[in-house]
């Protein structure tokens, strides 16, 4: 577990909207489920496949832990310890952002976020 960086999934246009403003509120999906789902490195390929198969215009955000002040790991259904956010995400505390490119078979390519 590395408790130093998460990784946040969403859309483009979600990310220049919370860059604008200076924070960033969640998908539609984490404002429904009360927190803003994160990944770990290892977590991230696998929740491409099982949330946003195919879909393109997405951005892989790098988050630095260290101040996020209401962040905490749960249990999901699958039996792995995911991270989540019980606030907004101050877009401060972003450190990276990368296009994720779908290759020919419709698969994210990940870029190297070490």
């Amino acid at each position: 577990m590395n408790l130093e960086f998460v990784y946040k999934i969403l859309d483009k246009k979600e990310w220049k909207e919370a860059k604008k403003n200076g924070v960033y509120h969640g998908t539609s999906k984490d404002i429904e489920d009360g927190y803003i789902h994160f990944s770990e490195q290892q977590q991230i390929q696998e929740t491409l496949k099982l949330f946003y198969p195919n879909q393109e215009n997405l951005v892989l955000l790098k988050v630095h832990t260290f101040k996020l002040d209401h962040l905490l790991w749960e249990q999901a259904s699958n039996g792995d310890m995911y991270p989540h956010l019980y606030s907004t995400l101050d877009v401060k505390n972003v450190v990276d952002e990368f296009d994720l490119i779908l290759d020919e078979s419709g698969i994210h390519q990940l870029p190297d976020i070490s």
